[in-house]
């Protein structure tokens, strides 16, 4: 895979975006390692900050959610073009996510809503309003039926079938749900809360089967490993866990904790991700940086400066070795790495 290769290359050598960002594309010449016109794009347009940004499944477009309660969307390539802004929400817009399909957006927001929308029209396609609160966090199914996940500051996770009017389960915690994500064959739902646990609940039964803990403070963001056997989480306790989810793995389901990020004061909801093949993981940080460990060896492999304002979310690129991060500066950063 071109990726890796492109990857190993660089080695675990911290890579300053400073350095490169004068590089125009006629200079880098032969150099560049992936599709981006330059190594190292700037995305602007936002009126406020950026909570979080993901790929599109094929690579080709780039969402983001703001402050300002608009999803902008924006071309991966050229000059990086923002074409579509998605409106609706009535508050910031907290998370937005890709179904698998490509051709669909799902978002969540403080305004209570999860809202589901048209890649190709921009049109809003379904509004999902039960929740009593915020919902901090949401994330379609893998596989199976159009299944979403949603997390509620009302302290409940709501299950949703996009073919269906209402919230089809409900599943009731104590603590306000600020991080939601389903299981690989998507008959689990994992919560992460106030309370630092990570919740495993049973969607036949209804119930919770298992608690994992070891966060000391707030978890703020999770997302599954590519092929589905790993969780990662966020937490503010400064501190990303990685843990072993398949079902006979040992009793201490926590393989792995990466540190060197930082959360502050504004309490923002850092997320989380695993490049396409597992081997590094990323995560947002309040000291401006963006963070990439190597999975195997813990080790920070790059901690790459440019953003003026706390950084929310980054993201690997589903095919290319290529980096975007959003921030409250109300910028994005595509990179190469």
């Amino acid at each position: 895979m071109q990726t890796e290769s492109a990857l190993s290359v660089l080695g675990p050598r911290p890579m300053e975006l400073s350095t490169i960002s004068n590089i125009g594309p006629d200079t880098i010449g032969k150099q560049q390692k992936s599709s981006l016109e330059s190594p190292v794009m700037l995305l602007t347009g936002h009126q406020s900050a950026i909570y979080t940004i993901k790929f599109s499944p094929a690579g080709n477009i780039i969402a983001s959610g703001s402050h300002d309660r608009e999803i902008f969307l924006w071309n991966v390539h050229g000059d990086c073009k923002n074409y579509m802004v998605l409106k609706g929400h009535k508050n910031a817009v907290l998370d937005v996510q890709w179904a698998t399909d490509g051709l669909t957006i799902i978002s969540a927001s403080p305004d209570k809503t999860i809202r589901a929308w048209d890649v190709e029209t921009g049109k809003q396609i379904k509004k999902m309003a039960e929740h009593s609160s915020f919902v901090n966090s949401c994330c379609p199914a893998r596989r199976g039926p159009p299944l979403i996940v949603s997390g509620s500051d009302d302290g409940t996770a709501k299950l949703w079938d996009m073919r269906q009017r209402g919230a089809i389960q409900t599943f009731p915690d104590k603590y306000q749900i600020t991080a939601v994500s389903f299981s690989d064959a998507s008959d689990k739902i994992y919560t992460g809360g106030i309370d630092n646990d990570v919740k495993v609940w049973d969607m036949r039964r209804n119930e919770v089967t298992m608690t994992l803990q070891g966060h000391q403070d707030m978890i703020t963001g999770m997302q599954l490993s590519p092929d589905g056997s790993y969780l990662l989480t966020n937490g503010m306790d400064n501190a990303l866990r990685i843990w072993d989810m398949r079902p006979y793995a040992s009793q201490n389901r926590c393989v792995k904790i990466l540190e060197g990020h930082q959360h502050n004061f504004e309490k923002n909801l850092l997320k989380c991700g695993w490049s396409p093949d597992g081997s590094k993981v990323t995560a947002g940080s309040s000291d401006r940086m963006v963070y990439v460990w190597d999975t195997t060896s813990r080790r920070i492999l790059y901690k790459l400066p440019g953003h003026t304002g706390s950084v929310n979310e980054c993201v690997f690129h589903p095919s290319e070795p290529v980096l975007g991060s959003c921030s409250s500066d109300k910028q994005i950063y595509l990179g190469e790495i």
